[in-house]
């Protein structure tokens, strides 16, 4: 099987990279490759490299994933969240390619408290929110044999993410305010990753169980209770660093404004996906203390 997937330098293209590797020949690139384009700003030079390497399975991991920067260059998101999604569809069915492609629990309001399923009515409040639905949107009506999966408060070890930055605060302050009204589930890159890989392989065997799935780690959480519980586990690991906090307050979404509205339901119900590959995810207590053992 030859994969050619787009992103590699994000923190879930990195992990991509690892678990698509048992499948086949992977041919990971990213915006600044040289071999082949791989830059989402250029949707022609994307579309030939679809044309040049005719890959059995496109795996899309690249989008612009800065939330507040895209209210101010909604251009740029639209480019890269939805109109090169479209054509890289629309190169993917006319190779009968397969296509994966992730998208977002932003394509919510984020009201209520129950878990969105798929067939939920989406109502994205920002310009991420809407690109990244019109993404998907492209994806579903050209024809292409695809996998959509929502993630939602994704993480890695590698580059920065909101654990890493509650430790840097925790040396630094004895007492730190974190939001307390957002509701989700931290959920690793390399759960990204692995089964991505798994539902490749079983779509090979089940084409017919293609579409949109909602992907998130088990449990739910506030990002205060995230916080706390990142904190409370780097005190406990006898690391090389000093917790100093004693204290996290919890405050509303309204304490930190930002550009872009934030949802405050981001829970997502998993239990297509899990039904459908037969798989159990996770609690996302579970892969955040795998990934502070790494980082600690």
């Amino acid at each position: 099987m030859n994969i050619l997937l787009f992103g590699k330098g994000g923190q879930v293209g990195w992990e991509l990279q690892r678990s698509l590797a048992v499948l086949g020949n992977v041919t990971a690139l990213d915006h600044d490759s040289t071999d082949h384009c791989g830059d989402f700003s250029n949707p022609e030079g994307i579309a030939a490299t679809v044309r040049a390497l005719k890959p059995d399975v496109i795996v899309n991991a690249a989008a612009h994933t800065a939330v507040d920067k895209a209210e101010s260059e909604p251009e740029l998101a639209r480019l890269l969240n939805a109109t090169t999604p479209g054509v890289l569809a629309r190169e993917a069915a006319a190779l009968g390619t397969w296509l994966v492609h992730y998208s977002t629990d932003y394509v919510f309001d984020g009201s209520g408290t129950r878990p969105w399923v798929e067939t939920d009515t989406p109502a994205p409040l920002s310009v991420y929110g809407r690109t990244k639905l019109e993404g998907e949107q492209l994806i579903q009506q050209s024809g292409a044999k695809h996998l959509i999966l929502r993630t939602s408060w994704v993480y890695a070890a590698r580059g920065g993410n909101f654990a890493k930055t509650m430790l840097r605060l925790a040396q630094e302050r004895e007492r730190l305010t974190v939001i307390d009204d957002q509701w989700g589930a931290p959920t690793g890159a390399e759960l990204l990753a692995d089964v991505t890989a798994h539902a490749i392989r079983h779509l090979q065997q089940r084409p017919q169980d293609a579409g949109l799935y909602h992907l998130v780690a088990g449990g739910e959480v506030t990002w205060n209770g995230y916080a706390k519980f990142v904190i409370e586990h780097a005190s406990k690991a006898q690391s090389a660093i000093k917790i100093v906090a004693k204290e996290v307050a919890p405050v509303p979404t309204s304490a930190f404004p930002t550009p872009a509205v934030r949802p405050h339901n981001s829970r997502l119900n998993t239990s297509k996906l899990q039904t459908t590959f037969g798989l159990t995810l996770p609690h996302w207590q579970a892969g955040v203390e795998r990934m502070l053992t790494e980082i600690l």
